[in-house]
């Protein structure tokens, strides 16, 4: 039997394959029922290795259920394993990290109670949407960034003189990362948001450099596309020629890929830690490094 096992979960069946491809573990699937009270009742097919295995599973919409699910893999995989390495692509509840209204529960202490009473060994999360989360977990965490392979897939597109964006100031450090890795320069909009409200407002003055260039507007997630949106529908107006997006997890509710391409964005590029039409880039290599 293979040393290393790769679990994989029915929300990353892709990533898990090639994943173990790459790792040159056993692959073992999940098929998975979901009852009418939304339970959810998962079968493994496959040998599971003593040694080591790796559960992939991402937590995107539905997140509750494939929480419990990536739970329950990690938990069984850890009745015959010695080590249990959670590869969690987007950890769900990542922007519950702090309390920052009075009442506010911090979730992401849960899932760190939660992970470790399950069996995992480690957690590798990528792009997370803070790193302030992974300090609840006990457990080892490790996150990875998925820029270096967006990077790769955008030097293969002729752009006009391209300018890398990020549609906050929060987001300054990714868009430096990936301007240097692309060889550009790069600028950080300023927006504010009313927590109570949700509402965006730009207040960017430093646009001189926008009229004329083709723009890569770089974030980590994109859930509604409300910011992604705002941004483009400011920039538009500076003149700017075509408008990509390239975000890690592509999450795109409630039809937020239709909006974002009917304000005017050429393309939406992301990696496939959530499987989707826009999950292009493949970020395994990155992972199975982590592992090692």
């Amino acid at each position: 039997m293979n040393k290393i096992s790769v679990v994989s979960g029915k929300s990353s069946e892709d990533l898990a394959k090639k994943l173990s491809r790459k790792i040159k573990a056993n692959l073992v699937k999940s098929e998975v029922k979901i009852f009418p009270d939304g339970e959810s009742k998962i079968t493994l097919d496959g040998n599971i290795s003593k040694e080591k295995s790796i559960v992939v599973q991402s937590m995107y919409p539905p997140v509750d259920t494939n929480l419990i699910q990536a739970l329950s893999l990690i938990s069984k995989a850890k009745e015959i394993s010695s080590e249990v390495i959670a590869i969690i692509p987007y950890m769900g509840y990542a922007r519950q990290d702090t309390e920052f209204l009075p009442g506010e529960i911090v979730t992401m202490k849960v899932l760190g109670k939660l992970f470790k009473g399950a069996g995992a060994s480690k957690i590798i999360t990528v792009d997370i949407h803070s790193m302030i989360g992974l300090k609840h977990f006990t457990l080892k965490t490790k996150n990875v960034s998925a820029m270096p392979n967006l990077v790769k897939y955008f030097k293969k597109l002729r752009l006009k003189r391209p300018l890398v964006i990020s549609p906050d100031q929060g987001g300054k450090d990714r868009a430096k990362e990936f301007a240097d890795e692309f060889g550009s320069e790069y600028i950080a909009l300023e927006k504010n948001r009313d927590r109570k409200t949700g509402k965006v407002q730009i207040k960017t003055k430093n646009t001189d450099k926008v009229a004329g260039r083709d723009l890569i507007l770089v974030d980590d997630m994109i859930s509604t596309g409300g910011s992604i949106i705002k941004a483009t529908q400011f920039l538009k107006k500076q003149k700017c020629k075509k408008v990509y997006v390239a975000c890690t997890h592509a999450l795109l509710m409630n039809d937020a890929e239709k909006k974002i391409r009917e304000i005017g964005v050429t393309n939406i590029v992301s990696a496939n830690t959530i499987p989707g039409k826009t999950s292009v880039v493949d970020i395994s290599d990155i992972i199975a490094k982590a592992i090692t």
